[in-house]
C-alpha cells in the first residue's frame, strides 16, 4: 500500500475560496512522506483541472523534459511532491490566467510541509513560489533563476515551463546551457 498523509483528505475537501472560483474547486497536489522532490508552481490550468493530474499539460512536459525525468516518476507521489500556490483553478484575467489563491498557501502549506521530512531539492517555479519561498528575491524571476548558485542549499528557482515563455527562453540561452544542466545534477542527487 502506498503511503497517505491523512492531511491530503482535508485538503482535497477544502472549499476555502468556492466562491471566487469559475470552475469550482478541485484542489490538485500529490504527495507521500518519502517523497525527495518537491516541486512548487502556481496553480492549476484549465486542464488540469479537467483532469486532477498536476502538470498535465504542455507546461508538464517542458518541466518534465528540463528534470530528464519520465511520467511514471514524475506522478509517483512516494519520489516526487507537487504543491502549487493555489490548488485550484483560479480563472482566467487579461494577460492568462490569474495568479493563485492565497488562501491555499496561508491555510496548508505549513501543515503539508510537516509531513514532507525526506524533502531534498524543492523547485520554485514563478514569481508566486519564488516570492512566498526565497529568503531573498531578486527582483524578478529572470534574476532569481539567474542566482540558482546563490540560492540556499535544496532551493531551486525556475521559470514557469509554459509554451507562453518561449520568447523568455529563447532570449536567456544561458538557461539551456548552465541552469538546466545543473538541475538535473540537483534532481540526481536529491534521489542518492
Amino acid at each position: 500500500m502506498s503511503e497517505r498523509i491523512a492531511l491530503l483528505d482535508e485538503v482535497r475537501a477544502c472549499r476555502l475560496c468556492q466562491p471566487h472560483l469559475p470552475l469550482g474547486p478541485r484542489p490538485v497536489l500529490q504527495m507521500a512522506p518519502s517523497a525527495r522532490l518537491l516541486v512548487i508552481g502556481q496553480a492549476p490550468g484549465t486542464r488540469v483541472h479537467e483532469t486532477g493530474i498536476p502538470w498535465n499539460d504542455p507546461s508538464g512536459e517542458r518541466l518534465r523534459d528540463w528534470l530528464q525525468m519520465d511520467r511514471d516518476t514524475f506522478y509517483d507521489p512516494a519520489r516526487v511532491a507537487i504543491m502549487p500556490m493555489g490548488f485550484c483553478y483560479p480563472g482566467r484575467g487579461r494577460g492568462g490566467d490569474l495568479p493563485p489563491r492565497p488562501e491555499c498557501a496561508a491555510t496548508w502549506h505549513r501543515p503539508l510541509l510537516a509531513q514532507l521530512p525526506a524533502i531534498r531539492l524543492t523547485l520554485l517555479i514563478g514569481q508566486y513560489a519564488q516570492r512566498h519561498y526565497l529568503p531573498q528575491w531578486q527582483g524578478s524571476v529572470s534574476a532569481n533563476v539567474a542566482a540558482w548558485q546563490e540560492h540556499p542549499d535544496g532551493l531551486f528557482a525556475l521559470p514557469h515551463p509554459s509554451p507562453r515563455n518561449r520568447r523568455w527562453l529563447a532570449q536567456r540561452p544561458w538557461f539551456d546551457e548552465q541552469v538546466v544542466p545543473a538541475l538535473r545534477a540537483a534532481v540526481a542527487r536529491a534521489f542518492r
